[in-house]
C-alpha cells in the first residue's frame, strides 16, 4: 500500500473550534480606527514633540545656572532677527548664547527668544494638564452623583447647614469673624439637631417643627444641573479674568481658576453616560449580587463612561493653553520674569513692524499646539465611538 497524504475529515462527534469573539483587543481596535485618521495621528505626533520640547525646556532653563537663561539681558543685542549671530566684541563670556546663534532672535531687552519659548512651553503644558485635571475631577464627581444618585431627595436639613456654613466661610474671608462664627455654629447646630432627632424619634412621630427639617426641597440631579446652567450663563474668559484680577498673580492661581471654571462640560458628559449605564443589565446584576455602590460606580460604570471624558479633556487642554496665553497677553497671567507664550506675544505687539518675529514665533507656536490637541481630540472621539468599531 503506497504512502499517500491523509486527508483529515471531521467526524460527526468532533467539535470544530471557530472564533466567536473579536480577534483584536479593545486597544487594538481603537488603534486601527485611530490611525486611519491621518490628521489625528499628526496631532498626536505634534503633541509628543511638544511634550518632549517642554520637558527639555524645563531642564535647560531652570536652576541657578541654566544652560539657556531666558532672563539674560543683553541691551546691546536687542531686537536681533532670527538666526543672527551675536557680536562677541560687546558681550561678556557669560552673555554669549550657548548655541552661538539667536535661533528665534532677541526681544527689546536682548533676551533670547528661543530660551523664553522653551520656558513658556513648560508653563503652557503645566497649565493645560493641571487645569484640565482639576476640571475633570470635579466634573466626574458631580456628574457621577447627578447620574447615579440623581433622584435622591435633598431635604431642608441638608441645604440649611450647607448655606449657613457657606455664608460663614464667606464672612470669614471678608473679615467678619464674629458673624462667621455665629453662622458656622448655627449650621453645626442644625446638623446635630437633625441627627439627634433621627435617633430619638426613630419609632414615633416627630414634632412638626422637626419634621419640617426633613421636607424634600429638590433632587440632587436638579441641584447639580441648575448649578451647571448658572455657571454656563457667565462668559468663562471674563469670569476667569475677574477672579485672576482679584487674586495675586501666580501660576498656581491661574491653573486653579481655569480648572474651577471649566468643569461643566465634563459634568454633563458623565451624567449622560451614567444615566444610560444605570439601567444596563450588568449594573442591575451587580446590585442584585449585593455589590457595594462605590464598587459598582468605580469598577463597573466609570470605565464605560470615561471615553467622552478623555475627548473633552484633550480638547480642554487646548482651551486652557489659549486661556493662559490670553491672560498673559492682557497682563494678568504668570508674572515676570517667568516667560510664557502669552507675555512674549504681548511684549512683541509694540514692535510688530520693527521685530515681527516677536509676534509670529509665539503666535505660530500657539496655533500649532492648539490645533494638534484639537485634531487629536477629534480623532479620539471618532475612534472611541462604538458605532464606528468594526469586528475583524
Amino acid at each position: 500500500m503506497s504512502s499517500a497524504t491523509h486527508s483529515q475529515t471531521a467526524s460527526p462527534g468532533d467539535v470544530i473550534e471557530t472564533p466567536l469573539g473579536p480577534t483584536r483587543s479593545r486597544f487594538q481596535q481603537f488603534w486601527v480606527l485611530f490611525r486611519r485618521n491621518s490628521l489625528a495621528v499628526s496631532g498626536l505626533a505634534i503633541f509628543g514633540l511638544f511634550f518632549f520640547t517642554a520637558v527639555v525646556g524645563l531642564l535647560v532653563t531652570s536652576g541657578t545656572q541654566p544652560l539657556l537663561d531666558p532672563a539674560q539681558v543683553r541691551l546691546q543685542e536687542k531686537l536681533k532677527p532670527p538666526l543672527s549671530r551675536p557680536n562677541l566684541d560687546t558681550l561678556r563670556p557669560g552673555e554669549v548664547p550657548p548655541l552661538g546663534v539667536y535661533l528665534f532672535g532677541t526681544d527689546n531687552l536682548g533676551r533670547d527668544v528661543f530660551a523664553r519659548m522653551l520656558q513658556g512651553a513648560w508653563v503652557s503644558l503645566t497649565v493645560g494638564f493641571v487645569a484640565v485635571g482639576i476640571s475633570v475631577v470635579i466634573g466626574i464627581f458631580l456628574g457621577g452623583i447627578a447620574g447615579y444618585f440623581g433622584q435622591a431627595a435633598i431635604r431642608v436639613d441638608h441645604m440649611l447647614p450647607a448655606f449657613l456654613l457657606l455664608f460663614g466661610v464667606a464672612a470669614w474671608i471678608a473679615g467678619a469673624k464674629g458673624s462667621a462664627i455665629v453662622l458656622m455654629g448655627l449650621g453645626s447646630g442644625v446638623v446635630i439637631v437633625s441627627i439627634a432627632a433621627q435617633k430619638i424619634w426613630r419609632k414615633r412621630p416627630m414634632p412638626v417643627f422637626l419634621n419640617a427639617l426633613r421636607f424634600p426641597v429638590l433632587t440632587a440631579d436638579t441641584l447639580i444641573m441648575r448649578l451647571v446652567d448658572i455657571m454656563l450663563c457667565f462668559p468663562s474668559f471674563f469670569l476667569i479674568l475677574t477672579v485672576v484680577a482679584l487674586l495675586p498673580a501666580s501660576l498656581y492661581n491661574i491653573m486653579i481658576v481655569i480648572g474651577l471654571t471649566s468643569w461643566m462640560g465634563t459634568t454633563r458628559f458623565v451624567r449622560a453616560e451614567f444615566l444610560s449605564l444605570r439601567e444596563q443589565d450588568f449594573v442591575l446584576a451587580a446590585r442584585a449580587l449585593g455589590i457595594r455602590t462605590y464598587r459598582i460606580i468605580f469598577r463597573q460604570m466609570m470605565p464605560n463612561a470615561i471615553a467622552p471624558v478623555l475627548v473633552s479633556a484633550t480638547i480642554g487642554i487646548a482651551s486652557a493653553i489659549l486661556t493662559e496665553a490670553g491672560l498673559s497677553f492682557l497682563g494678568f497671567g504668570v508674572p515676570p520674569p517667568h516667560a510664557t507664550w502669552g507675555n512674549i506675544l504681548s511684549g512683541g505687539k509694540d514692535f510688530i513692524f520693527d521685530a515681527p518675529w516677536l509676534t509670529f514665533v509665539p503666535g505660530i507656536a500657539i496655533l500649532i499646539v492648539v490645533l494638534s490637541f484639537n485634531l487629536f481630540g477629534e480623532g479620539l472621539r471618532d475612534a472611541l465611538n462604538p458605532k464606528l468599531r468594526e469586528r475583524h
